[in-house]
């Protein structure tokens, strides 16, 4: 096997995989390597599964198949009728479930590409071929192919299933005209081909598709923590990658066997959203909860904290936090790793802004503190940057993103502000689309405005921002004596900030805020 090569990077708008022109089955010279990884436990389904793959037209030279026993009982064996270059492996000790499996084959894996594929899927000659014809053309797709469902597979052997292949004649040992096609087909076919999906990832199931070794590397493999629903949170991760999917209903299979979601839709249903719910925040739906907490955000918000004080960026984190979003998390970013440590001065400490923010965020699981920001928040699948004195308006967050979303999906929004600064959303798979395809120095917005496009709206579009009040000086100790308030006068309905903008408050918790700090400092000793 040989290591990985860099094929062209052609300019994919969204997911219309167009430019990319394959070439006809039987009519070109194939030169990746590809290694087939399949999970197993059935020693039957997996023995008709060897032979489909003995007949197919990929050359068998530049394959391997690669079979993860994943806890089989007796331990499953090579049959006779089997690709030349087949071996079985155990599943890793350290875990069990088809994502652990995988990720076991992979692991040991030398092809350049990736084909993972079912243990009862019977697949025509042509499958690897149609597949991997694609990843020949650039390095950032992955291949999706197509399935019907058969309930009764009968007394079928592993040579009839290896003949029938290599002559195309499936229909003689399965009774096709019962095939169930799976609603995975329906929806590439409704979507010209995936080509106008907004999120095509939600079509990329796992009986069979194939990717870019060190791309399945590079995004952590499968998350064997997710026993149900783990491809389809594979493919998330991919898309905020930036990778494009592309299906190929040339690479047909019959499936051996009905969907789980036939014999049980709602225990199929169920246990996959609770593991999506977590790690798929596009998915909106399993997140009406309010109140909990996700293990990946919807938005990560960036503040530069610079010079601004603790209170301009507390309140531009409360205001980030406390918004009509609820998966959100703040990064600051500041130099927290030099502060000078052990013994110093307290109150006339020079980095006393900064370690009184720290004191402030560091034990919060909302607030990362850090000297740089990550390249992308991958695979949180937004990031919003601003300056810390105009802080976020209840739903600009909200707002923002309906504005990106409205269509198919925008890269970059950027709100022009009032004082001529900016506010910025990013959608994390255009950001790292344009990474992979942008030339050494080239401007990453021209790159995403070409692949999924950049607006200029201006501020007000979201709510027209207020900078945030400069922090106030230090009272003096007779300042510091309470009063009896005055009663402040009504502003002027012009004044009145619209409710969801930015930099909106209520005048009155502020007064009564204030208030209970200079009691609270009159009592310190």
């Amino acid at each position: 096997m040989t290591g990985d090569r860099e094929p062209a990077r052609p300019r994919i708008r969204h997911n219309d995989y167009s430019p990319l022109t394959p070439p006809d089955l039987g009519a070109w010279t194939p030169t990746l390597t590809v290694s087939v990884v399949i999970p197993a436990r059935s020693q039957r389904l997996l023995d008709l599964t060897l032979a489909a793959l003995s007949a197919q037209t990929y050359p068998a030279h530049l394959t391997e198949v690669i079979v993860v026993d994943d806890g089989a009982e007796p331990p499953l064996r090579l049959p006779e009728i089997a690709p030349e270059n087949t071996r079985i492996v155990r599943s890793g000790p350290d875990g069990w479930g088809i994502a652990h499996a995988i990720n076991t084959g992979a692991a040991q894996a030398e092809g350049e590409i990736l084909q993972r594929l079912d243990s009862d899927m019977v697949i025509c000659a042509e499958h690897l071929e149609a597949l991997l014809r694609w990843h020949h053309l650039t390095d950032y797709v992955v291949t999706i192919g197509g399935k019907h469902f058969i309930e009764d597979v009968g007394e079928v052997t592993p040579e009839q299933v290896r003949d029938a292949v290599a002559r195309d004649a499936l229909g003689e040992l399965f009774d096709l005209s019962k095939a169930i096609p799976s609603s995975t087909e329906e929806t590439i076919r409704r979507l010209d081909g995936l080509k106008a999906a907004k999120n095509p990832y939600h079509n990329c199931t796992g009986p069979t598709l194939s990717l870019r070794r060190s791309l399945f590397a590079r995004v952590g493999g499968l998350d064997a923590a997710v026993l149900r629903g783990s491809d389809t949170e594979f493919a998330y991760r991919l898309a905020m990658a930036g990778v494009v999917f592309v299906p190929d209903l040339a690479a047909r299979a019959v499936h051996l066997g009905l969907p789980a979601q036939r014999v049980n839709r709602e225990r199929t249903v169920r246990s996959a959203e609770a593991y999506l719910a977590h790690r798929i925040p596009l998915r909106r739906d399993l997140r009406k909860e309010r109140g909990r907490s996700w293990l990946v955000p919807y938005v990560e918000v960036v503040y530069e904290v610079g010079e601004h004080t603790e209170p301009q960026v507390r309140a531009a984190v409360n205001a980030a936090l406390d918004g009509s979003l609820p998966d959100v998390t703040v990064t600051l970013v500041a130099p927290w790793s030099k502060l000078p440590t052990g013994r110093h001065a307290v109150l006339d400490d020079p980095d006393f802004e900064l370690r009184l923010l720290r004191a402030h965020f560091a034990d919060d699981a909302r607030v990362r503190l850090a000297d740089e920001p990550a390249e992308t928040p991958w695979p949180t699948p937004y990031r919003y940057t601003g300056p810390v004195d105009v802080p976020l308006g209840r739903d600009t967050l909200e707002r923002m993103i309906k504005v990106m979303t409205a269509d198919r999906p925008l890269g970059v929004l950027i709100a022009e502000l009032p004082d001529g600064r900016t506010a910025r959303l990013e959608r994390t798979d255009a950001v790292n689309r344009a990474r992979l395809l942008a030339a050494p120095g080239e401007d990453l917005d021209a790159v995403i405005d070409a692949t999924h496009g950049v607006r200029r709206p201006p501020g007000a579009e979201f709510g027209p921002p207020k900078p945030a009040p400069a922090a106030a000086a230090k009272p003096s100790a007779a300042a510091a004596q309470p009063k009896a308030p005055a009663k402040p006068a009504a502003p002027k309905a012009a004044d009145r900030p619209a409710e969801g903008a930015a930099g909106d408050a209520a005048p009155r918790r502020r007064s009564l805020l204030t208030r209970l700090r200079g009691t609270l400092r009159d009592r310190l000793p």
